[in-house]
């Protein structure tokens, strides 16, 4: 079996309201579709997300760093030969997402083409992964409502709350309405996006103590090196590196550096083989993970619970998986459901992500 060719197709999305946070927000899924054709007509298949403002690419330049590179250095090679494909997408730095999803359509080529469930090819530890949901930059008193009703509707009790904002006091006041409204065995932990300093970031710890917060992510830009350090020290809980660990050699650099003491792992911007890495690392050290969103489609959720669930350290904790619920439609053929607070893996060959080509053919922008 051999790589044919590389298709990237662009599409958007509407959200059903916008999504806000500390470096920036976005009203549509304008995203690209990645699918590996074979000599034997297989396809692989997987999503990438722009986010020009966390990674800098776009819609654009993920289309022409598949479609002008890594699509004709790829063809010819056999989709086994995932060490090659890694060497050869290496040689075009960055381009973290795009390189991504080529990554996770080459598992799915491998899946189906021996006929096996990708999760289990990775580790299959577990068939599912339970759903953390992220809360978005809003007056307190509706994310608060926003979280009962997930927790009613789908089961969800564990909740991301986005913050970063200024001034400091509209975050620590909805830390206390959440943790008031939802008591004490709902799980409720941070994402600053980089908004605060860490001196800020220290300020919100210390007004949300005895608040049962497990961890606070990306509080500060990595650039500010001995802050980040002095915070990872006084923190009481483990403080998560995000945007400024895409790669293995990020993660080894901030976890060595005192930068961070946990890991946020993105399928979207690391495909399944770096995520391997970057699990191996942080199990070997001791380092906590978590299995963030890139405020991913199903597709992008579906990868996401995939290698979540094949793994015991990442499967531990609650993954963030239902931001596709903030979206008008999707491209499934057959949409994930989120029950008693799961999500299931696909115990079919390859990830399952199979497209609606009327959904597809209706939202394509090329």
């Amino acid at each position: 079996m051999k790589i044919e060719r590389i298709e990237a197709i662009p599409y958007s999305i509407p959200y059903t309201h916008p999504l806000r946070f500390a470096s920036g927000e976005v009203h549509a899924a304008e995203h690209v579709l990645i699918r590996v054709h074979t000599d034997e007509g297989l396809v692989g298949t997987a999503d990438a997300p722009p986010r020009p403002y966390t990674y800098g690419e776009t819609q654009a330049s993920i289309i022409a760093v598949v479609r002008d590179i890594f699509g004709p250095q790829l063809a010819g090679l056999d989709p086994l030969d995932r060490e090659k494909a890694q060497q050869i997408m290496r040689r075009t730095i960055h381009n973290d997402t795009a390189k991504g999803a080529v990554d996770i359509a080459l598992w799915d080529l491998i899946g189906q083409s021996l006929g096996t469930p990708v999760h289990q090819l990775l580790g299959g530890y577990a068939d599912g992964m339970r759903v953390s949901h992220m809360l978005g930059f809003r007056p307190a008193a509706e994310l608060l409502e926003e979280a009962q009703r997930f927790r009613e509707q789908y089961g969800i009790t564990t909740f991301k709350l986005k913050t970063g904002r200024r001034p400091l006091g509209l975050d620590v006041e909805a830390v206390h309405v959440l943790r008031e409204g939802l008591g004490e065995e709902v799980e409720i932990y941070l994402d600053a996006n980089r908004g605060w300093t860490a001196n800020e970031a220290l300020e919100v710890l210390r007004r949300t103590e005895g608040m049962g917060l497990t961890a606070l992510e990306e509080p500060c830009d990595a650039s500010e090196a001995l802050s980040r350090r002095r915070l990872v020290q006084h923190s009481a809980i483990p403080i998560v590196g995000d945007e400024s660990v895409p790669t293995p050699g990020d993660v080894s650099r901030e976890l060595l550096s005192g930068g961070c003491n946990a890991i946020c792992i993105k399928t979207a911007r690391s495909g399944f083989t770096q995520a391997t890495e970057i699990l191996g690392l942080c199990t070997g050290l001791g380092v906590d993970v978590t299995m963030g969103n890139q405020i991913d489609t199903q597709i992008g959720s579906l990868a996401t619970v995939t290698f979540g669930a094949a793994h015991e350290a990442s499967q531990r904790r609650a993954g963030e998986l239902s931001n596709f619920l903030d979206m008008a439609d999707d491209l499934l053929a057959e949409p994930l459901v989120i029950r008693d607070g799961v999500i299931r893996v696909r115990e079919t060959a390859g990830v399952g992500a199979v497209i609606d080509e009327d959904k597809l053919a209706r939202y394509r922008q090329d």
